[in-house]
């Protein structure tokens, strides 16, 4: 039977070594300014093929566990899950086990692990054995002999195990449980996977070894010199250290030795940024050991409310990251990581929260050398705390007691439940030792410029305590906490530790109003927003110019970079349910901007524009360009195409690249705009990377403004019938058909709509053409989607009250009154309907609409037509070429385009309504033999899909669709927009078809 530590909150680490920073010694100069861990001597990596056997609970390990035999193997780095065992489980808030802390269940799974390697052992050195990762606690046998247990699941625990090794082959044996105290401090959102999921490796260090060391910059007040000074820390006292330190370009500046510690001015400071990620190199010596650590740098400072990054205001275009995969799960290697840090930099992110843990060890090396901004989390959310009961109204009523609830103490003990973790003295040393880890790794890491207590945990005295100890330990940096927003009911909160007021996923207005009180003098940080479910992201450029409005606010963290999506055994990417796991909280994890193996996102492309670097705008009759990098004038970065365009054909191009504008300066383009001559005339202005950086190419498109300077929508030539013969009526009891030997119109009394439409005998229609509402819910639409279903919109259909034909100026004319009802409620749309056939026997669609104003907005209002099939190739003028909606359009162009039904299908893991077009002036979509163009009075959004919206509301995962045997066409008024409501503020009234009149005009041609 295993000792109890696992479930006893005061016992965190037995065996380890204290919590010091990340780094490996190396035995040369050469060896350590590589940076490559296998390139020392001392480093001997124990990854690898491991024995090991699991457990369905930890109760059925044998007495004799250390001595058994091993039948199967597991590689080491993994989870248990991605390799057949236990089953994989996605849950958000809710622990996937009862809340009954500090205890988990009693059928609580492990893995056995088991390594052999061989040793010549000197006896001059030490021997620490690292696991960086393990999930969620560990306890380490040498050669059958007890060691120690550690927990934090992210970060490293560290044995000094040399009086445990044996001459030539020695045993360990590691066993892992699945829950221990710790997971209650570990409720993150993110599947929950076990094991030991990062490197594991065995160093050799000298008997007085350097254990820890601490570099500290102090920057004069005008930026251009520096004191650098490094404490040093060896387990057996003082001893004398080599140093040499040299610039970013290789120029040694000085080399020295010292005792301990070390000190030395520097002049003519070169500053780090994320822009242009300046690096000194600090190598230091002593005995056989080599050490390098790269330096940056920089000064961060909150003045005057104000966030400032080496005395320029900065803004943080940033992103939540997990260390995910869909294959190999938590395990990411350094190939990995750098193709999220080379797609960010390439969608013009400058900032990455480590969410909500710290991510590998090593990642933040990649951060200082290729420039970003760090918010470092320690390994700490109980948003689980959350569930706990609570007595309510509504369960007052289920139980049939009447009582007078005060609401505001019931959401106060919500609160309280919420800060169990944060203000229970059971937790004080579990949230500490947290905190201190996270910190104590990378102190030295030049890209962590602010320290983050954890997420969702509440606030109180365990938090306070944890603050104040990082800003006595490290007052270079800045604090973050977003849950200081909440405060347990025994209890004043104390923030004066926080340098920031920070919040999730409220809105604009909710920012705007923290900036109309005097008293709020702390920056505002988003450190989640714009939740990327599905297809979402539509209000990013209002969030954009809410914070370019206050000077306070510096920016935010998008929830989240890349969909969690374990693989299927049938190789598609599941969410939580499709593993078996209950709890689950569904495709909530599927809210990146990239998928789980990285495949580019609308909603990336829309964040990429939104954070272009530089954007232009008409200002009095000229363009006015302004450069939104912080550091870095325009001139030695960027370089500018120019398109000009009349009516969409390309009237005059080129390049401009001598553009140089100071950052956050504007200056005017030297280009002369075109007299107005009635027509659409656009300026597309494209952005590129004049130089190679090292995660993006040279010419690599940083975004683009087009601006319309003159015009509205423009519309094709409307093609003729091939013959002006007489239009007949025929009338009956059900239908009215209108025809002559070239097309049929068939309209039918019951509903008002269009029944049947052939030409030439061939159908241009396949079912008739509705009156539609109603949209394939988004992620999105989760909250108001109850609303609409309330209101029937989702079963909604047409009926007539009445119906009429007659001639008029050489058209014939059909009348219809309708309604659109649903079974249950009332009427939800009253329609006047003019179907007007001209002489040409073309078909031209007049609708006045009225709704009811009690009724919640409408999804979308238009007409959805089901063509044939062989309906494929379409050209149409909108904003293209990926989808777009009203709020969310910035990645695309006005333009003409070309697409098919299922190009212009965009799949997300679970369905649901996506690939519609915004300010759509015309389309055309033909087949082999036939053609339809569709122009407005106004322009108009569409959507051209195999799939129907049934269709994609009732599957669950996007393997499963079927297309339909038509091609769906949908012509809309309006769609309503976008948003980020899956977690984010309500979709703004603004992008909300909530018109309670509305006219609207189609003409469809052939």
């Amino acid at each position: 039977m295993l000792p109890n530590y696992f479930q006893d909150p005061q016992i965190l680490h037995l065996g380890t070594t204290p919590h010091h920073a990340y780094f490996i010694p190396h035995d040369s100069v050469e060896s350590a300014v590589k940076n490559s861990r296998e390139n020392s001597v001392f480093f001997t990596l124990l990854n690898g093929d491991w024995d090991f056997a699991f457990y369905e609970s930890y109760h059925e390990l044998s007495k004799n566990f250390l001595t058994k035999p091993f039948y199967q193997t597991i590689p080491v780095p993994s989870n248990w899950q991605t390799e057949g065992y236990d089953e994989h489980q996605y849950t958000n808030v809710n622990y996937p086990f009862p809340f009954d802390p500090p205890f988990v269940p009693q059928d609580n799974p492990c893995g056995l692990y088991h390594r052999v390697f061989n040793l010549d052992i000197n006896k001059d050195k030490r021997y620490l054995l690292n696991f960086e990762g393990v999930d969620s606690c560990l306890f380490l046998y040498v050669n059958q002999q007890f060691v120690g247990y550690s927990q934090i699941s992210h970060c490293t625990s560290e044995f000094d195990i040399s009086d445990y090794l044996l001459q030539g082959e020695n045993h360990l044996h590691v066993v892992v449980l699945k829950w221990c105290d710790g997971s209650y401090l570990e409720d993150q959102d993110k599947f929950r996977m076990s094991g030991i999921f990062r490197d594991v490796y065995l160093l050799e260090r000298e008997q007085n070894y350097l254990q820890d060391f601490f570099i500290q910059t102090q920057l004069a007040d005008d930026l251009k010199s520096a004191v650098l000074k490094v404490e040093t820390f060896f387990v057996g006292g003082h001893r004398d250290i080599s140093w040499q330190l040299s610039d970013p370009q290789g120029n040694i500046l000085l080399s020295c030795v010292t005792e301990n510690q070390f000190e030395f001015g520097i002049h003519e400071l070169q500053l780090w940024n994320a822009e242009n990620p300046q690096l000194y190199t600090l190598v230091f010596r002593y005995g056989s050991e080599v050490i390098c650590q790269k330096i940056g740098f920089r000064h961060i400072e909150v003045k005057e409310g104000v966030l400032r990054f080496n005395h320029q205001p900065i803004k943080f275009n940033g992103v939540n990251r997990h260390d995910s995969d869909p294959k190999s799960g938590y395990v990411i290697n350094r190939e990995q990581a750098l193709i999220d840090l080379r797609l960010m930099k390439q969608h013009n992110f400058n900032a990455i929260r480590t969410a909500h843990y710290p991510n590998a060890p090593w990642f933040a090396e990649l951060c200082d050398e290729y420039g970003f901004y760090l918010i470092a989390e320690a390994d700490i959310e109980s948003h689980g705390t959350n569930a706990v009961y609570v007595k309510s109204p509504e369960t007052s009523i289920l139980l049939g007691v009447k009582t007078d609830i005060d609401h505001k103490a019931i959401r106060q003990q919500v609160i309280d439940n919420y800060c169990y973790m944060a203000r229970s003295p059971l937790w004080k040393n579990a949230i500490l030792d947290r905190t201190m880890a996270n910190v104590q790794r990378d102190k030295n890491r030049t890209s962590v410029v602010i320290w983050s207590l954890g997420n969702e945990s509440g606030y109180g005295e365990n938090f306070e305590a944890a603050a104040a100890w990082v800003k006595q330990f490290d007052p270079s940096r800045l604090v973050h906490y977003e849950n200081a927003i909440f405060q347990h009911s025994a209890h004043q909160n104390d923030c004066s530790n926080l340098d920031f007021h920070s919040e999730m996923y409220t809105s604009t207005e909710e920012m705007e109003a923290y900036f109309a009180d005097s008293k709020n003098r702390k920056p505002y940080l988003f450190c989640e927003y714009l939740h990327a479910m599905g297809n979402s992201c539509g209000d990013a450029e209002d969030y954009w110019q809410a914070m370019q409005r206050h000077a306070g606010a510096c920016g935010g963290f998008v929830w989240e970079w890349c969909d969690h999506s374990p693989y299927l055994p049938n190789g598609r990417m599941g969410y939580g349910g499709d593993f078996g796991d209950v709890p689950n909280d569904g495709n909530f994890c599927a809210d990146g901007l990239v998928t789980a193996d990285r495949r580019v996102l609308t909603n990336l492309l829309e964040l990429k524009n939104v954070q272009r670097p530089i954007r232009a705008e008409l200002v009095n009759g000229q363009i006015q360009l302004t450069n939104y990098l912080d550091f870095t004038p325009t001139g030695e970065f960027i370089s500018i195409h120019y398109q000009l365009l009349e009516n969409g054909a390309v009237y005059s191009e080129g390049y401009i690249d001598d553009m140089n504008i100071l950052p956050k300066q504007t200056a005017l383009l030297p280009f002369s705009l075109p007299q107005d001559n009635g027509n659409l005339w656009l300026l597309n202005l494209t952005y590129r990377q004049k130089v190679v950086t090292p995660l993006v190419e040279a010419n690599h498109e940083l975004g683009f403004d087009q601006i319309v300077l003159f015009g509205e929508q423009i519309l094709p030539h409307r093609q003729e019938n091939e013959s002006d013969e007489a239009l007949q009526i025929e009338e009956n009891q059900h239908h009215i058909t209108v025809f002559n030997r070239t097309v049929h119109y068939i309209f039918d009394k019951k509903t008002g709509q269009l029944a049947e439409w052939e030409k030439q005998g061939q159908a241009m229609i396949k079912r008739p053409v509705e009156f539609n509402i109603w949209r394939a819910p988004l992620d999105n639409d989760s909250l108001i989607k109850a609303h609409w279903l309330a209101a029937g919109y989702d079963r909604a259909y047409s009926r007539c009250y009445d119906m009429s034909v007659q001639v008029e100026e050489s058209a014939v004319i059909v009348r219809a009154k309708c309604g659109i009802v649903a079974t249950s409620k009332a009427r939800i749309l009253s329609l006047d309907v003019v179907y007007r056939i001209d002489s040409h026997a073309q078909l031209h669609i007049h609708i006045q609409g009225e709704k009811a104003a009690h009724l919640p907005f409408l999804p979308r209002f238009g007409l959805r037509f089901f063509l044939p099939e062989n309906f494929q190739s379409t050209e149409y003028f909108a904003y293209g070429p990926t989808e777009s909606y009203c709020d969310k359009h910035h990645a695309t162009k006005l333009g003409v385009y070309q697409t098919t039904p299922m190009q212009n299908h965009v799949d997300y893991l679970k369905p649901q309504e996506n690939g519609s077009h915004y300010q759509c002036s015309w389309l055309k979509i033909q087949s082999e033999y036939q053609s339809l163009l569709v122009t407005a009075e106004q322009p108009f959004s569409f959507n051209l899909s195999p799939y129907t919206q049934e269709e994609l509301q009732t599957k669950t995962h996007n393997y499963q669709l079927k297309t339909s045997p038509y091609t769906v066409l949908c012509v809309d008024y309006k769609m309503s927009g976008i948003g980020s409501n899956a977690c984010g503020s309500a979709l703004k009234p603004q992008y909300r078809l909530e018109d309670t009149r509305f006219s609207y005009d189609i003409s469809m041609t052939f």
